[in-house]
């Protein structure tokens, strides 16, 4: 295909695609979807190898959050039957860190449900960062606390937190269909506060929430326009109990082709496969690994993962090989910054509403609802369990 060959050689150059040919990725049929694979895998083996990122989450404190996030488990009035506790202790998130670690991952996230954190949460975060870091030399702390306040994200990089974690989830104009506590623009400046203190920014998208290709395309483009060093891609997992129980909108072919649009759009960030890959990918989780060069190793804040060891198996058997902390992810002029070709180029093409684009569409809901696929953590972090790592 003439469209996946530009794709390719636009990725090997670090130059971004027009929204017209991002749109184009998410409209390819069934059919060609091994063709947009091995072209998308081109542009991820040609800045990353064969080499797979794991990422291991630790969950602060759970639910009880004040804000509506349509799309969240521990969100206001959620109804869903998950694990509720307050703030691990600095030791306790420690030693749930360590058996990230001792699984084979390279960044250990610190989560914590709430609008954002307190200066004494802060300071509590910031134990448990320094415990980590004294505790597994090499490995990366990524902390994701919520829209944060002034000087807040300056105490954490000076507490070794490497990145910061806060996701833009969906394209601005329809923000406000699945928040209504905080806005876009909120999200927005914490990413910039996060990179101002130098710390690398990490921000996704959660897919599969009823939005349109071309909702899709924007809130990458916005990722991408950001420079977000890591871009973690979520497929919603329907909760019941949450306002968007009914959202089955994925089949596995669909999102592999947006992970290959979010590859061609992001060819040089690491494309991290996060929540929800199991419920939606299924079987098909291994080709993934052809698009994405990061992944969340066992489970996730509230929902349990594939076991950790056949995230290791499966990982081998594709082909790949675990990142060890001995190597840096980033290709090096990322490192270095954004130099010539390595950001946004000119020809990004009009807005998502200009004339003449395709007309927005929302995948019709799948026929095939595995409500079995969603299942609640009961183990790890908040429990006397052993966690899946």
């Amino acid at each position: 295909m003439d469209l996946l060959n530009t794709l390719v050689d636009k990725g090997l150059r670090r130059e971004l695609p027009t929204r017209e040919e991002a749109l184009a990725v998410l409209a390819t049929s069934d059919d060609e979807l091994l063709d947009v694979v091995a072209a998308a895998g081109k542009v991820r083996r040609q800045w990353f190898g064969r080499r797979v990122k794991l990422n291991y989450l630790v969950n602060l404190k759970s639910g009880l959050c004040p804000e509506d996030c349509s799309y969240c488990s521990q969100r206001l009035g959620s109804k869903a039957e998950i694990l509720k506790y307050t703030w691990l202790k600095p030791d306790d998130a420690s030693k749930a860190a360590a058996a990230g670690v001792a699984g084979g991952a390279k960044r250990v996230c610190l989560v914590a449900s709430g609008r954002g954190p307190t200066d004494k949460d802060v300071d509590r975060v910031s134990e448990t960062i320094s415990a980590i870091k004294e505790q597994n030399e090499g490995v990366e702390v990524c902390a994701c606390l919520g829209l944060l306040s002034d000087g807040q994200a300056g105490r954490l990089r000076a507490a070794g937190a490497d990145a910061y974690n806060h996701n833009l989830n969906t394209s601005e104009a329809t923000y406000s269909d699945i928040c209504t506590t905080h806005d876009f623009s909120d999200r927005v400046s914490t990413v910039q506060q996060a990179q101002a203190a130098g710390m690398s920014a990490c921000s996704g998208l959660i897919a599969g929430m009823g939005e349109s290709d071309a909702d899709l395309v924007d809130v990458v483009f916005a990722l991408r326009d950001l420079d977000a060093d890591s871009v973690p891609v979520n497929f919603l997992i329907p909760f019941e109990g949450t306002p968007l129980a009914k959202e089955w909108n994925l089949t596995p072919q669909r999102a592999l082709r947006i992970l290959a649009m979010v590859r061609f759009v992001c060819p040089d960030v690491e494309v991290r496969l996060a929540g929800g890959r199991e419920v939606h990918l299924r079987s098909l989780q291994p080709l993934a690994l052809h698009l994405v060069n990061s992944i969340f190793l066992g489970d996730y804040l509230t929902s349990e993962g594939q076991a950790g060891k056949d995230d290791l198996a499966m990982i081998a058997d594709a082909g790949f090989e675990v990142e060890g902390t001995d190597t840096t992810t980033l290709p090096e002029h990322r490192r270095q910054g954004c130099g010539e070709g390595a950001c946004a180029s000119e020809d990004a093409g009009e807005p998502a509403d200009a004339a003449g684009e395709p007309a927005a569409t929302v995948p019709a809901p799948s026929d095939d609802t595995r409500r079995d696929l969603v299942s609640v953590r009961r183990r790890g972090a908040g429990t006397d369990l052993p966690p899946n790592a």
